[in-house]
């Protein structure tokens, strides 16, 4: 008999070819399902509720598995992080049903991009957040997001590697806060395109900071076509902040992670 349990995952993404395991190994799967197997006691395989790149961190990471062994939630956590190295860590254990799956059964997607703005580069920051040397104009970023939001073909934010089916996602709102010398945006959307949220922040920088106008974010939007937008930014600040699913699965949308964040 196999019981089906639901991972929530934070890491931090620096020293990872990615969330996606590789045969060479090196990524934040391959270091999981080590520790998994080893608490485990036999091969365990995830399934993630979104994949993430190297360099990208994870703050509420969903993952389902089979287990051939019962244990208690404290245990899943506990004993999994022991064999974990110290960026990857369990957060929170569920039991949402035999027929939960992480990737399917989302609702929706979040991320938030840190970005620090300073005339000199990160040294404590750095791989946790972005780097911008050029004052940002808020208000000028806030009025572009507007022309993102809703449901589009997101080619022109979509990288040549994309497996996705289909182009066509919904934006369901992008909010844009600053604290000192950080800034934060923080995406929600159905789900997202590969590099789609590392390509529309190269946009906004360059509307940010003048380079670009508002207007001509609807034209990039409007061309599906990848050559047209910014070169794709920096992949340092960007978070996975996490899936969300229907209250019933009672599934945890919040890690002591997130508040570590600034902004």
């Amino acid at each position: 008999m196999t019981i089906r349990v639901a991972l929530g995952i934070s890491y931090r993404g620096c020293a990872y070819k990615g969330w996606q395991s590789q045969p060479g190994g090196g990524t934040v799967q391959d270091a999981l399902e080590a520790g998994l197997s080893q608490f485990a006691a036999h091969a365990v395989r995830t399934i993630c509720a979104g994949r993430t790149d190297a360099g990208v961190h994870g703050l509420n990471q969903v993952v389902h598995f089979d287990a051939e062994v019962e244990r208690e939630p404290f245990s899943w956590i506990r004993g999994t992080n022991r064999y974990l190295p110290p960026d990857i860590a369990v957060q929170w254990c569920a039991f949402p049903g035999a027929d939960f799956h992480a990737r399917n059964h989302a609702r929706g997607r979040r991320y938030a991009y840190l970005l620090l703005e300073s005339a000199v580069r990160p040294a404590i920051e750095s791989g946790g957040a972005g780097w911008v040397f050029r004052p940002l104009d808020g208000e000028a970023m806030r009025a572009a997001v507007q022309i993102l939001l809703g449901e589009h073909d997101f080619s022109s934010f979509r990288s040549a590697e994309c497996q996705a089916a289909s182009p066509v996602k919904t934006l369901r709102a992008i909010e844009i806060h600053k604290r000192g010398a950080y800034w934060r945006f923080e995406f929600d959307a159905s789900a997202f395109l590969h590099h789609m949220v590392r390509n529309i922040m190269g946009c906004l920088i360059a509307i940010g900071s003048g380079t670009r106008s508002v207007p001509w974010l609807a034209e990039v939007l409007a061309a599906r076509d990848r050559k047209v937008a910014a070169p794709t930014f920096a992949p340092d600040g960007l978070y996975f902040v996490g899936p969300y699913y229907d209250a019933h699965l009672k599934l945890p949308e919040h890690t002591s992670a997130m508040d570590w964040l600034p902004g």
